[in-house]
Protein backbone atom coordinates (compact mmCIF):
# COMPACT_ATOMS: atom_id res chain seq x y z
CA UNK A 1 0.00 0.00 0.00
CA UNK A 2 0.86 3.44 -0.32
CA UNK A 3 3.14 5.14 2.59
CA UNK A 4 1.01 5.62 5.83
CA UNK A 5 2.04 9.27 5.84
CA UNK A 6 0.34 10.04 2.21
CA UNK A 7 -2.50 8.35 4.09
CA UNK A 8 -2.88 10.75 6.65
CA UNK A 9 -2.08 13.56 4.91
CA UNK A 10 -4.67 13.19 2.31
CA UNK A 11 -7.35 12.37 4.91
CA UNK A 12 -8.55 16.42 4.94
CA UNK A 13 -8.46 16.49 0.73
CA UNK A 14 -10.95 13.05 1.34
CA UNK A 15 -13.04 14.90 3.67
CA UNK A 16 -13.19 17.67 1.37
CA UNK A 17 -13.97 15.99 -1.54
CA UNK A 18 -17.19 13.69 0.43
CA UNK A 19 -18.46 17.34 0.66
CA UNK A 20 -18.06 18.63 -2.41
CA UNK A 21 -19.52 15.22 -3.87
CA UNK A 22 -22.99 15.91 -1.69
CA UNK A 23 -23.65 18.61 -3.90
CA UNK A 24 -22.76 17.06 -7.59
CA UNK A 25 -24.66 13.44 -6.32
CA UNK A 26 -24.45 11.42 -9.51
CA UNK A 27 -26.83 8.33 -10.59
CA UNK A 28 -25.33 4.89 -10.10
CA UNK A 29 -25.27 4.56 -13.87
CA UNK A 30 -22.90 7.56 -14.04
CA UNK A 31 -20.84 6.72 -11.16
CA UNK A 32 -17.09 7.55 -11.79
CA UNK A 33 -15.50 4.64 -10.44
CA UNK A 34 -18.03 2.40 -11.94
CA UNK A 35 -17.39 3.70 -15.18
CA UNK A 36 -13.58 3.36 -14.49
CA UNK A 37 -14.51 -0.58 -13.52
CA UNK A 38 -16.08 -0.99 -16.31
CA UNK A 39 -13.61 -0.28 -18.18
CA UNK A 40 -10.73 -2.08 -16.75
CA UNK A 41 -13.60 -5.63 -17.16
CA UNK A 42 -14.46 -4.70 -20.91
CA UNK A 43 -9.86 -4.60 -21.11
CA UNK A 44 -10.15 -7.63 -19.58
CA UNK A 45 -13.24 -9.55 -21.26
CA UNK A 46 -11.58 -8.44 -24.20
CA UNK A 47 -8.06 -10.83 -23.45
CA UNK A 48 -9.84 -13.55 -22.41
CA UNK A 49 -9.35 -13.07 -18.37
CA UNK A 50 -11.60 -15.49 -16.73
CA UNK A 51 -12.22 -13.00 -13.55
CA UNK A 52 -13.80 -9.53 -13.72
CA UNK A 53 -11.62 -7.53 -12.06
CA UNK A 54 -12.25 -6.51 -8.20
CA UNK A 55 -11.77 -3.25 -6.66
CA UNK A 56 -9.62 -2.98 -3.14
CA UNK A 57 -10.30 1.11 -1.85
CA UNK A 58 -8.93 2.69 0.61
CA UNK A 59 -11.43 2.00 4.22
CA UNK A 60 -12.07 6.02 3.99
CA UNK A 61 -13.55 6.12 0.60
CA UNK A 62 -15.82 3.16 1.91
CA UNK A 63 -17.25 4.65 4.80
CA UNK A 64 -18.88 7.81 6.01
CA UNK A 65 -22.31 9.39 5.43
CA UNK A 66 -21.49 10.30 1.61
CA UNK A 67 -18.76 8.09 0.34
CA UNK A 68 -16.68 7.77 -3.18
CA UNK A 69 -16.96 4.11 -3.36
CA UNK A 70 -20.67 2.74 -3.90
CA UNK A 71 -20.63 -1.16 -2.51
CA UNK A 72 -23.67 -2.24 -3.32
CA UNK A 73 -23.55 -0.42 -6.84
CA UNK A 74 -20.21 -2.17 -7.81
CA UNK A 75 -21.22 -5.52 -6.46
CA UNK A 76 -24.10 -5.52 -8.78
CA UNK A 77 -22.12 -4.55 -11.75
CA UNK A 78 -20.48 -7.94 -10.42
CA UNK A 79 -17.35 -6.33 -9.27
CA UNK A 80 -15.60 -7.84 -5.76
CA UNK A 81 -14.79 -4.97 -3.05
CA UNK A 82 -12.18 -5.73 -0.78
CA UNK A 83 -11.62 -2.14 1.50
CA UNK A 84 -7.78 -1.73 2.90
CA UNK A 85 -6.73 -1.69 6.02
CA UNK A 86 -9.20 -1.33 9.06
CA UNK A 87 -7.74 -2.52 12.26
CA UNK A 88 -10.29 -1.67 14.51
CA UNK A 89 -13.27 -3.63 15.62
CA UNK A 90 -15.70 -1.22 14.77
CA UNK A 91 -14.09 -0.72 11.72
CA UNK A 92 -14.48 -4.31 10.87
CA UNK A 93 -17.68 -4.20 12.12
CA UNK A 94 -19.33 -1.48 9.73
CA UNK A 95 -17.14 -3.26 6.80
CA UNK A 96 -19.34 -6.24 7.63
CA UNK A 97 -22.60 -4.22 8.38
CA UNK A 98 -21.62 -3.01 4.16
CA UNK A 99 -21.78 -6.91 3.09
CA UNK A 100 -17.77 -5.90 0.98
CA UNK A 101 -16.35 -8.50 -0.39
CA UNK A 102 -13.48 -8.77 1.99
CA UNK A 103 -11.35 -7.06 4.68
CA UNK A 104 -7.54 -6.35 4.61
CA UNK A 105 -6.58 -5.65 8.27
CA UNK A 106 -2.72 -5.79 10.42
CA UNK A 107 -5.09 -7.63 12.97
CA UNK A 108 -5.81 -11.41 11.90
CA UNK A 109 -6.74 -11.81 15.40
CA UNK A 110 -8.99 -8.70 15.56
CA UNK A 111 -10.53 -10.59 12.06
CA UNK A 112 -10.50 -13.75 13.54
CA UNK A 113 -13.02 -12.35 16.69
CA UNK A 114 -14.96 -9.83 14.33
CA UNK A 115 -16.09 -12.96 11.90
CA UNK A 116 -17.47 -15.24 15.30
CA UNK A 117 -18.71 -12.15 16.93
CA UNK A 118 -20.61 -11.90 13.63
CA UNK A 119 -21.65 -15.55 13.02
CA UNK A 120 -22.73 -15.63 16.62
CA UNK A 121 -25.38 -12.51 16.40
CA UNK A 122 -26.16 -14.01 12.83
CA UNK A 123 -28.14 -17.62 14.42
CA UNK A 124 -30.84 -18.36 12.47
CA UNK A 125 -30.50 -15.97 9.65
CA UNK A 126 -29.08 -18.42 6.70
CA UNK A 127 -28.60 -15.19 4.10
CA UNK A 128 -26.06 -13.55 6.89
CA UNK A 129 -24.64 -16.71 7.54
CA UNK A 130 -23.78 -17.62 4.08
CA UNK A 131 -22.82 -14.16 3.13
CA UNK A 132 -19.90 -14.50 6.37
CA UNK A 133 -19.07 -17.54 5.33
CA UNK A 134 -18.04 -16.53 1.84
CA UNK A 135 -16.18 -13.34 2.92
CA UNK A 136 -12.48 -13.06 2.53
CA UNK A 137 -10.73 -11.58 5.49
CA UNK A 138 -7.20 -11.06 4.39
CA UNK A 139 -3.75 -10.45 6.83
CA UNK A 140 -2.29 -7.19 5.81
CA UNK A 141 1.52 -7.77 4.95
CA UNK A 142 0.62 -11.18 6.37
CA UNK A 143 -0.51 -9.71 10.34
CA UNK A 144 2.42 -7.12 10.76
CA UNK A 145 0.16 -5.81 14.07
CA UNK A 146 1.42 -9.33 15.29
CA UNK A 147 5.03 -10.17 13.92
CA UNK A 148 7.21 -8.10 11.59
CA UNK A 149 5.64 -7.64 8.41
CA UNK A 150 6.12 -9.60 5.14
CA UNK A 151 8.43 -12.21 7.13
CA UNK A 152 7.23 -16.29 7.63
CA UNK A 153 6.47 -15.34 11.02
CA UNK A 154 4.18 -12.95 9.77
CA UNK A 155 2.24 -15.31 7.41
CA UNK A 156 2.56 -18.00 10.06
CA UNK A 157 0.70 -15.97 13.03
CA UNK A 158 -2.20 -15.00 9.74
CA UNK A 159 -2.39 -19.04 9.19
CA UNK A 160 -2.79 -19.10 12.87
CA UNK A 161 -5.62 -16.92 13.10
CA UNK A 162 -7.72 -18.72 10.43
CA UNK A 163 -7.26 -15.45 7.46
CA UNK A 164 -8.48 -16.69 4.24
CA UNK A 165 -6.13 -14.64 2.34
CA UNK A 166 -2.33 -13.78 2.33
CA UNK A 167 -2.05 -10.09 1.63
CA UNK A 168 1.70 -9.04 0.18
CA UNK A 169 3.77 -6.70 -1.61
CA UNK A 170 6.58 -7.55 -4.51
CA UNK A 171 9.65 -6.30 -5.61
CA UNK A 172 12.35 -7.84 -7.92
CA UNK A 173 15.95 -9.12 -7.83
CA UNK A 174 18.89 -9.22 -10.09
CA UNK A 175 17.88 -13.39 -10.53
CA UNK A 176 14.62 -12.45 -11.37
CA UNK A 177 12.65 -13.71 -8.29
CA UNK A 178 9.83 -11.59 -6.58
CA UNK A 179 10.72 -10.81 -3.10
CA UNK A 180 8.38 -9.87 -0.81
CA UNK A 181 8.44 -6.16 0.92
CA UNK A 182 6.83 -2.93 0.41
CA UNK A 183 9.32 -0.64 -0.05
CA UNK A 184 11.43 -0.86 -3.48
CA UNK A 185 13.83 -1.48 -0.79
CA UNK A 186 14.77 -3.19 2.55
CA UNK A 187 13.50 -0.63 4.92
CA UNK A 188 16.16 0.13 7.98
CA UNK A 189 13.00 0.88 10.02
CA UNK A 190 12.11 -3.20 9.74
CA UNK A 191 15.47 -4.44 8.71
CA UNK A 192 19.48 -4.71 9.90
CA UNK A 193 22.71 -6.00 8.56
CA UNK A 194 23.84 -9.49 9.48
CA UNK A 195 27.10 -8.54 10.30
CA UNK A 196 26.40 -5.31 12.57
CA UNK A 197 27.00 -2.63 10.35
CA UNK A 198 25.42 0.58 10.32
CA UNK A 199 22.08 0.19 7.85
CA UNK A 200 20.13 3.37 7.14
CA UNK A 201 18.36 5.57 4.98
CA UNK A 202 21.44 6.78 3.38
CA UNK A 203 23.01 3.25 2.38
CA UNK A 204 19.12 1.68 1.72
CA UNK A 205 19.78 -1.44 -0.41
CA UNK A 206 17.34 -1.48 -3.45
CA UNK A 207 15.76 -4.47 -4.03
CA UNK A 208 16.63 -5.01 -7.90
CA UNK A 209 20.14 -4.56 -6.91
CA UNK A 210 20.34 -7.43 -4.61
CA UNK A 211 19.73 -11.16 -5.42
CA UNK A 212 17.54 -13.11 -3.37
CA UNK A 213 20.95 -15.23 -2.27
CA UNK A 214 22.44 -12.01 -1.02
CA UNK A 215 19.25 -10.56 0.65
CA UNK A 216 18.44 -13.74 2.65
CA UNK A 217 22.23 -14.04 3.79
CA UNK A 218 22.58 -10.33 4.56
CA UNK A 219 19.60 -8.82 6.01
CA UNK A 220 17.37 -9.92 8.94
CA UNK A 221 14.20 -7.89 9.22
CA UNK A 222 13.07 -8.53 13.07
CA UNK A 223 12.98 -4.87 14.13
CA UNK A 224 9.90 -4.05 15.85
CA UNK A 225 7.72 -0.56 14.79
CA UNK A 226 4.02 -1.31 14.08
CA UNK A 227 2.53 -0.93 17.42
CA UNK A 228 2.78 -2.67 21.06
CA UNK A 229 1.26 -6.10 19.87
CA UNK A 230 3.92 -6.73 17.99
CA UNK A 231 6.61 -9.34 18.95
CA UNK A 232 9.66 -11.05 16.85
CA UNK A 233 9.68 -13.96 19.42
CA UNK A 234 10.44 -16.98 17.80
CA UNK A 235 9.15 -19.48 20.20
CA UNK A 236 6.11 -18.15 18.97
CA UNK A 237 6.55 -19.34 15.43
CA UNK A 238 7.49 -22.61 15.74
CA UNK A 239 6.73 -23.58 12.08
CA UNK A 240 8.88 -20.61 10.74
CA UNK A 241 11.97 -21.72 12.47
CA UNK A 242 11.84 -25.32 10.83
CA UNK A 243 10.92 -24.04 7.99
CA UNK A 244 13.77 -21.83 7.58
CA UNK A 245 16.19 -24.47 8.63
CA UNK A 246 14.99 -26.79 5.75
CA UNK A 247 15.11 -23.68 3.45
CA UNK A 248 19.19 -23.06 5.06
CA UNK A 249 17.86 -19.42 5.85
CA UNK A 250 20.22 -17.98 7.84
CA UNK A 251 17.08 -16.51 10.00
CA UNK A 252 13.09 -17.07 9.90
CA UNK A 253 13.15 -13.05 9.28
CA UNK A 254 15.21 -12.74 6.01
CA UNK A 255 13.53 -11.39 3.71
CA UNK A 256 11.48 -14.16 1.65
CA UNK A 257 9.83 -14.70 -1.44
CA UNK A 258 6.98 -15.45 -3.83
CA UNK A 259 8.02 -18.94 -4.45
CA UNK A 260 9.38 -20.15 -1.05
CA UNK A 261 5.92 -17.89 0.52
CA UNK A 262 4.10 -20.88 -1.66
CA UNK A 263 6.53 -23.77 -0.25
CA UNK A 264 6.42 -22.31 3.65
CA UNK A 265 2.29 -22.37 3.28
CA UNK A 266 2.45 -26.35 2.01
CA UNK A 267 4.81 -26.99 4.76
CA UNK A 268 2.91 -25.43 7.17
CA UNK A 269 -0.49 -27.70 6.04
CA UNK A 270 1.70 -30.85 6.30
CA UNK A 271 3.13 -29.07 9.60
CA UNK A 272 -0.97 -29.58 11.16
CA UNK A 273 -2.09 -32.43 9.27
CA UNK A 274 0.36 -34.48 9.70
CA UNK A 275 4.08 -33.53 11.43
CA UNK A 276 4.88 -32.20 14.54
CA UNK A 277 2.02 -30.08 15.08
CA UNK A 278 -0.99 -32.71 14.28
CA UNK A 279 -1.47 -32.61 17.65
CA UNK A 280 -1.43 -29.12 18.55
CA UNK A 281 -5.11 -27.76 19.26
CA UNK A 282 -6.61 -26.60 16.32
CA UNK A 283 -4.00 -28.44 14.24
CA UNK A 284 -7.01 -29.73 11.54
CA UNK A 285 -8.08 -26.29 11.47
CA UNK A 286 -5.02 -24.98 10.89
CA UNK A 287 -4.17 -27.40 7.97
CA UNK A 288 -7.24 -26.71 6.53
CA UNK A 289 -6.73 -23.18 6.17
CA UNK A 290 -3.42 -23.77 4.55
CA UNK A 291 -4.51 -25.91 2.35
CA UNK A 292 -7.05 -23.57 0.81
CA UNK A 293 -5.28 -20.04 1.66
CA UNK A 294 -5.38 -17.51 -1.23
CA UNK A 295 -2.77 -15.03 -1.75
CA UNK A 296 -3.24 -11.08 -2.71
CA UNK A 297 0.27 -10.19 -4.09
CA UNK A 298 1.20 -6.51 -4.96
CA UNK A 299 3.02 -5.23 -7.61
CA UNK A 300 5.61 -2.78 -6.11
CA UNK A 301 5.49 -0.33 -8.74
CA UNK A 302 4.39 3.48 -9.53
CA UNK A 303 3.84 4.78 -13.26
CA UNK A 304 6.86 6.90 -14.50
CA UNK A 305 8.00 9.80 -13.08
CA UNK A 306 6.01 9.29 -10.11
CA UNK A 307 7.63 9.77 -6.84
CA UNK A 308 6.07 9.84 -3.14
CA UNK A 309 6.45 13.82 -2.92
CA UNK A 310 4.81 14.08 -6.24
CA UNK A 311 2.12 12.01 -5.00
CA UNK A 312 2.00 14.22 -2.07
CA UNK A 313 2.15 17.16 -4.06
CA UNK A 314 -1.30 16.17 -5.69
CA UNK A 315 -2.98 14.86 -2.42
CA UNK A 316 -2.10 18.15 -0.58
CA UNK A 317 -2.20 20.75 -3.28
CA UNK A 318 1.12 21.98 -2.71
CA UNK A 319 4.64 21.55 -5.25
CA UNK A 320 7.48 18.77 -4.61
CA UNK A 321 9.59 21.44 -3.64
CA UNK A 322 7.37 22.83 -0.57
CA UNK A 323 6.34 19.09 0.43
CA UNK A 324 10.00 18.44 0.41
CA UNK A 325 10.68 21.65 2.47
CA UNK A 326 8.10 20.87 5.22
CA UNK A 327 9.56 18.11 6.66
CA UNK A 328 6.20 16.49 7.25
CA UNK A 329 6.58 13.63 4.76
CA UNK A 330 9.39 11.29 4.98
CA UNK A 331 10.64 11.14 1.60
CA UNK A 332 12.03 7.75 0.94
CA UNK A 333 9.79 5.15 0.28
CA UNK A 334 10.07 5.80 -3.41
CA UNK A 335 11.90 8.15 -5.35
CA UNK A 336 10.47 7.45 -8.89
CA UNK A 337 10.65 3.66 -9.69
CA UNK A 338 13.96 1.74 -8.79
CA UNK A 339 12.87 -1.26 -9.79
CA UNK A 340 12.54 -3.11 -12.95
CA UNK A 341 9.75 -2.13 -16.28
CA UNK A 342 5.84 -3.17 -15.73
CA UNK A 343 6.44 -6.28 -18.15
CA UNK A 344 9.22 -8.05 -16.49
CA UNK A 345 7.60 -6.94 -13.36
CA UNK A 346 4.29 -8.83 -14.25
CA UNK A 347 6.71 -11.89 -16.34
CA UNK A 348 8.38 -12.52 -13.00
CA UNK A 349 5.64 -12.42 -10.51
CA UNK A 350 3.15 -14.26 -12.46
CA UNK A 351 5.42 -17.05 -13.49
CA UNK A 352 5.98 -17.45 -10.19
CA UNK A 353 2.39 -18.10 -9.65
CA UNK A 354 2.21 -20.39 -13.06
CA UNK A 355 5.14 -22.55 -11.99
CA UNK A 356 3.48 -23.33 -8.62
CA UNK A 357 0.34 -23.72 -10.37
CA UNK A 358 -1.51 -21.37 -7.99
CA UNK A 359 -3.37 -19.24 -10.66
CA UNK A 360 -6.93 -19.92 -9.33
CA UNK A 361 -5.19 -19.33 -5.82
CA UNK A 362 -3.96 -15.83 -6.59
CA UNK A 363 -4.29 -12.58 -7.44
CA UNK A 364 -2.22 -9.58 -8.38
CA UNK A 365 -3.03 -6.49 -7.04
CA UNK A 366 -1.69 -2.81 -7.88
CA UNK A 367 -2.10 0.70 -7.50
CA UNK A 368 -0.38 0.87 -10.63
CA UNK A 369 -3.19 0.07 -13.50
CA UNK A 370 -0.26 -0.48 -16.17
CA UNK A 371 1.00 -4.01 -14.32
CA UNK A 372 -2.83 -4.86 -13.85
CA UNK A 373 -3.88 -4.65 -17.43
CA UNK A 374 -0.28 -6.64 -18.48
CA UNK A 375 -1.58 -9.53 -16.01
CA UNK A 376 -5.01 -9.63 -17.87
CA UNK A 377 -3.46 -9.70 -21.42
CA UNK A 378 -0.37 -11.92 -20.72
CA UNK A 379 -1.85 -14.14 -17.74
CA UNK A 380 -5.70 -14.34 -17.89
CA UNK A 381 -6.02 -17.22 -15.40
CA UNK A 382 -5.11 -14.47 -12.75
CA UNK A 383 -7.26 -12.05 -11.48
CA UNK A 384 -6.42 -8.52 -11.02
CA UNK A 385 -7.30 -6.37 -7.96
CA UNK A 386 -7.24 -2.20 -8.74
CA UNK A 387 -6.08 -0.34 -5.61
CA UNK A 388 -7.14 2.91 -5.02
CA UNK A 389 -6.35 5.75 -2.46
CA UNK A 390 -7.44 9.11 -2.62
CA UNK A 391 -9.83 9.82 -6.06
CA UNK A 392 -7.78 12.79 -6.40
CA UNK A 393 -5.35 10.58 -8.16
CA UNK A 394 -7.57 8.90 -10.45
CA UNK A 395 -8.07 12.11 -12.67
CA UNK A 396 -4.51 12.10 -13.44
CA UNK A 397 -2.04 10.92 -15.48
CA UNK A 398 -1.11 8.20 -12.37
CA UNK A 399 -4.29 6.20 -14.55
CA UNK A 400 -3.83 4.74 -17.92
CA UNK A 401 -5.93 7.30 -20.46
CA UNK A 402 -8.04 4.65 -21.29
CA UNK A 403 -9.35 4.28 -17.40
CA UNK A 404 -8.03 7.95 -16.11
CA UNK A 405 -11.22 9.80 -15.16
CA UNK A 406 -12.42 12.77 -16.37
CA UNK A 407 -10.97 16.00 -14.87
CA UNK A 408 -12.73 17.26 -11.84
CA UNK A 409 -14.53 20.39 -12.07
CA UNK A 410 -14.56 22.91 -9.62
Amino acid sequence: MLSKNLRSYSALLWIMLFTASAARAQAPSQDPLLTMMNKAAAHAKAHGDRYVPALSPAKETVLGADPFVHVKELQDAGILVVPWTIDDMDGIRAMLALHVDGIISDRPDMLAAALAEARTKAAGNPAELAYLARVDMEGHRGGRGLRPENTLPAFEVGLDNGIHSIETDTGVTTDHQSLIWHDQFLNPRSCRRVDGKPYTQDNRVYISDISIADAQQQFVCDKLYFDSEQTNDLSLSPVSVAFALQEHMINPYAPTYVAQLFRFVAFYERWYRSGPGKNAPHAAERARTAAAVHFNLETKIVPDVYSEAKIAEILMGKTEAEVRASGKLEIGSFTGNHTVGPDVFVDVLCGAVRDYHMESRSDIQSFDFRTLQLVEEKFPGIRTFYLTQSPVLLHTDFVPADLRLPAQVN
